[in-house]
């Protein structure tokens, strides 16, 4: 992969986000943001609009609120929540512009739960980017990785356009669907 003139060859959440077309006022979710590596940047682009950073683990979201607070970042709200349940982000049908799972799918065992889960509070023509691990990457976690082909066939399945594909450093994919 060749990188982009001031590309890290590690995960950057800014460059990621800027290839998205992203507007000011847009409603958004993180999905399993931990402490907000996607969430406070996202929340700085969309600063007529709204991040929902939901997770299950309270810890990380109790740092993400700190932080949050610390950077006068107010248009988050944090939701603790467990997404591999039914209606598991507690949001409303058709609500969001954008939902972003990052560093997310490789940890849990129903992947398609989760994409539902993102489909069923999209709007019409809503974005779904998913980033994650590489499967060929030397670094980051060692097991149940899934390949970009794997979630390319599910989202279609679940009906979604492949919109893109944005380069997202040496050890991760970042693929953009659109929901129909």
């Amino acid at each position: 992969m060749v990188l982009e003139k001031g590309q890290s060859e590690f995960l950057n959440p800014t460059t990621i986000l800027n290839g998205l077309g992203l507007k000011s006022n847009m409603l958004a979710a993180e999905f399993g943001c931990g402490s907000g590596g996607f969430a406070i940047p996202l929340a700085n682009i969309l600063e007529d609009g709204f991040v929902f950073a939901i997770d299950i683990q309270t810890a990380p979201l109790s740092a993400l609120k700190s932080k949050a607070i610390s950077e006068r970042v107010n248009n988050i709200r944090i939701v603790h929540s467990d997404l591999e349940k039914s209606r598991g982000s507690s949001l409303s049908d058709l609500y969001l512009d954008l939902v972003l799972i990052p560093n997310l799918l490789f940890q849990v065992a129903d992947k398609r739960v989760i994409i539902s889960e993102a489909i069923r509070i999209l709007k019409k023509r809503g974005k779904l980017a998913i980033i994650d691990w590489s499967p060929s990457a030397l670094q980051g976690p060692e097991g149940n990785r899934v390949s970009p082909e794997d979630i390319k066939t599910l989202c279609l399945d679940l009906g979604l356009d492949l919109e893109k594909e944005i380069s997202a450093g040496k050890y991760h994919y970042c693929l953009v669907f659109i929901k129909k």
